[in-house]
């Protein structure tokens, strides 16, 4: 899928995709402001590259491609020799890998940390950048430091059903949670008791908090080179004082006033290391087809990424400013 006014001469081009059942990720923030396209493939099944490359092609406005790709082994394959295609075709590419999820390293899907919601905030930021003109190179490079600053955790109460599995992915007793749960289902951190949702976003909160500096190796494709390059990139730990846009993210199943309880608590705990939250998020942005559960995206922000915030969006799923 594809913008109706692509491609758009003298503007980079950003292409993500993945599994369908996160919806509205990814096709509904397709717009200005936003994503150029974006390739769906089979519940939970990353797009083959032919589709990447063909929707690349036909977004390209003559400034070069940026591939947003979360990290999973499926989407980092298909994604990499899409990349390759789109270089030898003469297309001017790079890419930037998101793995937020503080949870777990390594699981069922990926190696290393998972990529979930703090991807909406970078398609967000890193769309305004390219609407406003940046160059490929400082979207890939804004792209890559914001994955550094995104903090993600997530919580379910029932498993989602994968239609052609027809039954649900995992089973929980009536007072458990899985702790730490991936947007496909994949196990998190342990089981827990579920006593009260202040007490289940007091230890979200905690463990976002306790996630420290984190330092790891991801492949970037650099542009000049044509040439794939493993690049040492470094988290950096929430501080005090740290300001932040905080999203509040339905995993499927949630009811909106929920949601907004879960919000509620955040801010309150929020208040005690003084970490302010300059922008908010509360709703479904990236889900886990009928899971019910939640994530909160926690992503460090300056004056220049507000500013980036709260440029003009106009998608199926954000839309503000003129």
């Amino acid at each position: 899928m594809t913008r109706t006014d692509a491609p758009v001469a003298g503007k980079v081009a950003l292409l993500s995709g993945g599994g369908s059942g996160h919806e509205p990720m990814h096709c509904g923030y397709i717009g200005q402001g936003m994503l150029s396209g974006a390739c769906p493939g089979e519940i939970f099944t990353s797009p083959t590259p032919d589709k990447m490359f063909e929707c690349a092609m036909q977004i390209d406005g003559g400034e070069g491609v940026l591939l947003i790709i979360k990290n999973y082994t499926g989407d980092i394959l298909n994604f990499e020799t899409a990349t390759e295609l789109l270089h030898e075709s003469g297309i001017k590419v790079t890419t930037v890998v998101v793995d937020d999820d503080v949870a777990v390293k390594d699981s069922l899907y990926t190696a290393g940390r998972r990529g979930v919601a703090n991807t909406v905030l970078i398609e967000k930021l890193v769309g305004a950048a390219a609407e406003r003109g940046d160059s490929l190179e400082a979207c890939a490079e804004l792209g890559r430091r914001l994955n550094n600053l995104g903090h993600s955790i997530g919580i379910a109460l029932g498993a989602c059903t994968v239609p052609a599995a027809g039954q649900p992915s995992f089973t929980l007793k009536d007072d458990e949670m899985e702790f730490g749960v991936g947007i496909h289902g994949e196990p998190g951190i342990d089981r827990r008791r579920f006593s009260s949702l202040d007490q289940t976003v007091d230890e979200m909160f905690d463990t976002l908090l306790e996630n420290g500096a984190y330092s790891r190796t991801l492949r970037q494709w650099d542009t000049v080179k044509g040439a794939w390059q493993e690049v040492q990139q470094s988290k950096t730990a929430l501080q005090n004082g740290d300001r932040v846009i905080a999203l509040v993210n339905n995993l499927g199943a949630t009811p909106l006033s929920e949601l907004y309880g879960v919000y509620n608590r955040l801010a309150q705990r929020c208040e005690a290391p003084g970490i302010i939250i300059e922008r908010n998020l509360i709703g479904s942005y990236c889900t886990s087809l009928d899971m019910a559960g939640f994530s909160i995206t926690l992503l460090k922000v300056d004056d220049e990424t507000l500013t980036l915030w709260d440029a003009p969006v106009h998608t199926p799923a954000l839309n503000w400013g003129n």
